[in-house]
């Protein structure tokens, strides 16, 4: 049947090109990766896919020692020890002295971040109550007892409630039913046609509060959501990805999820940009529905013309990588929304027999 097609239908030149193109490079790419070494060659000297990625890095891990030196609104390094700290109050059984290896690291983050007056005072005041909780509950050792030394003389005059670790008896209850959450994941479906109607600040606000909520890897959050609620502006971000052809033009509130990949001073952790932003967006747009707002995610493929024309409308730097769009909206009750057929949980699950 093939190639009773092939004879029937016509091909461009262009088309055949692009067949024997694919074709050679199978052939290639099944020769490059055999090896690691092979993989780096194709991709240094054959390929440059991945250049934006490592250039991305690079700059991210320069970020973050510049983060470390002069800390603002959000010192990723005092985040990242302060959790490190909560978890280990909350081991069971609890070690007598634990942290030493990077307690003065953080005393010494917490004082500078004192010192530049510029640290938002919620994540001033957590880093203090986990501090003071630490402090109580540690033995000494020479380490420790010099952290606490430093700490005691920097310790903020202004008490809140504590932000310190709880038992799991005390923690917020809900009274969803797994019947109401099934319900609305499934109320929640890409909606791409949407009412002539604005999107309040407010209700992304909102929304964002909830997201702020999800788990986050060392409760960093390595992530920013760029609003765009002017629908000419929404419209025009709405076009750079690929993709939106024949509904873009509806948008009503665009936004850009950007992963910050200064959070991280190593290589290994450049995936969690996605990880993390992906965990917020979803609990982003669940937020939405209660809210009577509906929401599509625009999927965000690393191309070059993409990347650079979001960079551009962004003002972002290199390490900043959009993670993906979500339009934001009131959908037109006749909109029509694609049934989408999910997987079963069976297909899902992979048993594996250790």
């Amino acid at each position: 049947m093939r190639a009773l097609l092939k004879k029937i239908l016509p091909t461009s030149s262009k088309e055949k090109l692009q067949r024997t193109i694919n074709r050679l490079d199978k052939k290639v790419i099944t020769f490059f990766s055999k090896n690691g070494f092979l993989a780096s060659f194709y991709y240094t000297f054959i390929s440059r896919q991945f250049y934006r990625e490592h250039l991305s890095v690079l700059h991210g891990r320069i970020r973050y020692w510049q983060n470390v030196k002069s800390p603002q609104a959000s010192s990723i390094l005092l985040r990242r020890n302060i959790h490190r700290l909560e978890k280990g109050l909350i081991m069971q059984p609890q070690r007598a002295s634990f942290a030493a290896g990077y307690i003065m690291e953080t005393v010494e983050q917490y004082r500078q971040c004192l010192t530049n007056k510029a640290l938002s005072q919620e994540e001033k005041q957590w880093a203090q109550d986990v501090l003071s909780k630490y402090f109580q509950t540690v033995t000494d050792n020479d380490v420790i007892k010099l952290a606490r030394i430093l700490f005691e003389g920097n310790a903020l005059e202004n008490r809140f409630p504590e932000s310190i670790p709880y038992k799991q008896e005390n923690a917020a209850k809900s009274k969803i039913s797994f019947a109401e959450i099934e319900l609305l994941c499934k109320q929640r479906r890409s909606v791409r046609w949407y009412q002539d109607k604005p999107v309040a600040l407010n209700d992304i606000k909102k929304a964002l509060s909830v997201a702020t909520q999800a788990p986050s890897a060392c409760n960093r959050q390595p992530f920013s959501f760029y609003v765009f609620n002017d629908p000419k502006e929404a419209q025009n971000i709405g076009k750079i990805p690929m993709g939106t052809v024949g509904f873009s033009h509806n948008f009503q509130c665009t936004i850009v999820v950007v992963g910050e990949l200064s959070a991280y001073p190593n290589e290994r952790d450049r995936h969690i940009i996605y990880i993390d932003a992906s965990l917020a967006a979803m609990q982003f747009m669940l937020a939405l529905e209660t809210l009577g707002l509906s929401s599509c995610v625009i999927n965000w493929p690393d191309v070059e013309y993409c990347e650079k024309a979001m960079t551009k409308a962004l003002k972002l730097n290199y390490e900043q990588r959009p993670v993906m769009l979500i339009s934001v909206g009131y959908a037109q009750p006749q909109g029509k929304i694609p049934f989408s057929q999910k997987k079963s949980p069976d297909t899902l699950i992979k048993e594996v027999q250790l």
